[in-house]
């Protein structure tokens, strides 16, 4: 049964067209994620299910016996305790319980009818239990310790909070609210990873269905089952999580393609026959080119235009110089702000071409530590040292060295004087910035706006070393990608912090764990570090305050670990492969069932040939994932 149905929806703002005709249903306990490139009306969406918008055309039904969910119908008091606060979404439970305890001193003083008082608190007592007042003091409480909150803050006022605490807080309440279809607009904002976690365990329990925006693709992939996208006005609807989504959508579009390549072919062979046969001008000439014209009409009938490829930001930072093999040397670094140590004892090296990420806890001291590297802060003791021929450049999450009196074009220009306006104006436009939008003030623009010309700076630097805080912050999934193939191919070295896991796990060589007493290092991606944290391995596979390695362990690291990514960018090309290989299979053997002789030995060989292919995938697949299996025992 549908917890929503969205049929033919139409949303226009003037004379642009967000959207049109999207249709898509989502039932019971199905959580799904809608995604989009930003402003392609995801949203909007949103307020045409809440109520908030009235569509151009089409309609939204929601269950009957849904009951819809959303963030902005809770706000916080002002003058209440954090537990207080959220305790409040279970009203009904706490008056229960108080008239419980009421009716159970009744009883036990003898005071008033004691079988009604029996009775009372018999079906009080099976109210209490089946709406979960056994529970409910724990939920409450399991809320705020996985979205951060320490219980030392739990009887702290909310006039206090900072804004994302108050938005953690008010998602709180949402997720322990009686609705049993959440719509969650980038839930995972604020979040840091273990909250996140934490979030992925509660929905995966959550009885009810969810319609998600997130840009968070590793959340989508750990939660979703099914994917509606919106991309140029138009809604698609996939089975499966962000990564399915896009290996169906990959063997979509190129279907697509090729059909529509092989159609306009065929209408221009047509076309030419047409033109032959009227030139000889003949009766039966001109019946054959009517006839003719007939076909092409049926063909056009059918076609089916390609989506233009969304327009993405074009990303290269190819660094100007090669740095020394030694690129950043830490030693006994410690910091501290007033009475409160924020970490001390870190020592790590970093060598050319390594993409290192230093992950931790919120408050661990990640961003201090580049801006120590940078020179914005000092340690309070230590040192660093960079190595031989050594440009850095630094990504900060806040962008709080934009001067945000200058316009787009101002501020790009000002850093790099030597280059053109014409030059300038065709690097932003490259940013997704074109026309009268370079001349918009950086005070006027988004936090993705500020973010891409912050990112444009970088990468005009031509850095050797890139120190990036929060890179993927404000970006869309679809930036993202773009931002991630880049970095991949990128020949400099690289120090992240970040708590996008798809990132991490798409790049990182190595992960340096921030701990107030020092760093712990694994090496490898986001999947082994959480592998290797949860199996608590031997000292001698994590090293504690990891010092530099001898030259010859590090060759041999860096062989052992270019062999694995090969093997791992291999096997999931491969697995992509034999996804579309089963695709290509099954319409064939559909297909098969409705063909003439002629067209039955066509198939029939096709398929002989897709099915030996997808045999040999599978050998492949095997085969790598036992090579990858034995490198990581």
């Amino acid at each position: 049964m549908a917890v929503l149905d969205v049929q033919n929806l139409t949303l226009s703002f003037g004379e642009n067209t967000l959207f049109d005709g999207v249709s898509f249903d989502i039932k019971e306990k199905e959580k799904v994620g809608l995604i989009g490139v930003n402003g392609a009306g995801k949203t909007s969406l949103f307020k045409i299910i809440k109520g908030d918008y009235t569509p151009d055309s089409g309609a939204c039904f929601i269950g009957k016996n849904a009951t819809v969910g959303y963030m902005e119908q809770h706000t916080c008091s002002e003058n209440r305790t954090i537990w207080n606060e959220l305790v409040s979404v279970f009203d009904d439970l706490i008056q229960i319980e108080t008239e419980l305890a009421e009716v159970n001193y009744n009883l036990r003083e003898g005071i008033g009818d004691q079988q009604k008082n029996i009775e009372r608190q018999d079906y009080l007592n099976n109210i209490f239990t089946r709406d979960g007042g056994l529970t409910y003091k724990s939920m409450t409480r399991s809320a705020l310790i996985g979205l951060g909150f320490d219980e030392g803050d739990f009887d702290m006022l909310t006039s206090k909070l900072s804004g994302g605490q108050r938005s953690k807080l008010i998602l709180a309440k949402l997720l322990l609210s009686k609705a049993d279809f959440l719509l969650l607009d980038e839930p995972t904002n604020h979040l840091d990873i273990k909250a996140v976690e934490w979030l992925e365990g509660f929905l995966k329990d959550f009885s009810g269905a969810a319609l998600i925006i997130s840009h968070d693709r590793y959340f989508l992939d750990k939660i979703t089952t099914k994917t509606v996208e919106i991309e140029n006005g138009k809604c698609r609807s996939y089975k499966g999580n962000y990564s399915e989504f896009l290996v169906k959508k990959a063997a979509e579009q190129k279907a697509i393609e090729e059909k529509y390549e092989n159609d306009m072919k065929e209408i221009e062979r047509i076309e030419g026959i047409i033109a032959q046969q009227r030139q000889w001008n003949r009766e039966k000439n001109i019946k054959t080119a009517e006839s003719k014209e007939k076909v092409i009409e049926r063909i056009k009938a059918q076609l089916v235009i390609p989506d233009k490829m969304v327009e993405k930001i074009r990303f290269d930072f190819t660094p100007k110089a090669i740095s020394g093999e030694d690129v950043l040397d830490v030693k006994d670094l410690a910091k501290s702000f007033g009475d409160k140590d924020i970490f001390k004892d870190i020592n790590f090296n970093i060598r050319r071409g390594e993409k290192v990420f230093l992950l931790g806890d919120n408050g661990c001291g990640k961003t201090t530590m580049l801006k120590i590297l940078m020179k914005d802060y000092s340690a309070d003791c230590g040192s660093f040292k960079f190595g031989t021929n050594v440009f850095c450049g630094y990504f900060d999450q806040v962008q709080a060295k934009l001067d945000l009196t200058k316009t787009v074009l101002e501020e790009v220009w000002s850093n790099f004087p030597s280059m053109t306006e014409t030059s300038v104006r065709s690097a932003l436009a490259a940013f997704l910035f074109k026309g009268d939008e370079v001349y918009k003030n950086l005070s006027e623009c988004s936090g993705g706006e500020r973010a891409r010309v912050a990112l444009l700076k970088l990468m005009l630097g031509k850095f050797n070393f890139l120190l990036l805080d929060e890179p993927t912050n404000h970006l869309d999934a679809f930036s993202r990608e773009e931002l991630e193939n880049t970095l991949l191919d990128y020949s400099g070295t690289m120090l992240i912090v970040s708590h996008d896991r798809y990132f991490i796990n798409k790049l990182a060589t190595r992960i340096l764990e921030l701990t107030p007493g020092g760093v712990k290092e694994y090496i490898g991606d986001y999947d082994t570090y959480i592998e290797k944290k949860d199996n608590q391995i031997p000292a001698e596979n994590v090293v504690e305050n990891a010092k530099t390695p001898r030259k010859n362990d590090y060759k041999l690291r860096k062989e052992a670990q270019a062999k694995a990514r090969k093997a791992r960018t291999r096997l999931k090309k491969c697995e992509e492969e034999i996804e579309v290989a089963e695709t290509e299979i099954s319409e064939i053997e559909e297909k098969l069932a409705t063909s003439d002789y002629e067209e039955l030995m066509k198939l029939t060989k096709l398929l002989e040939e897709k099915t030996n292919l997808r045999e040999s995938l599978y050998e492949e697949w095997e085969t790598l994932t036992e090579e990858l299996t034995e490198n990581e025992q």
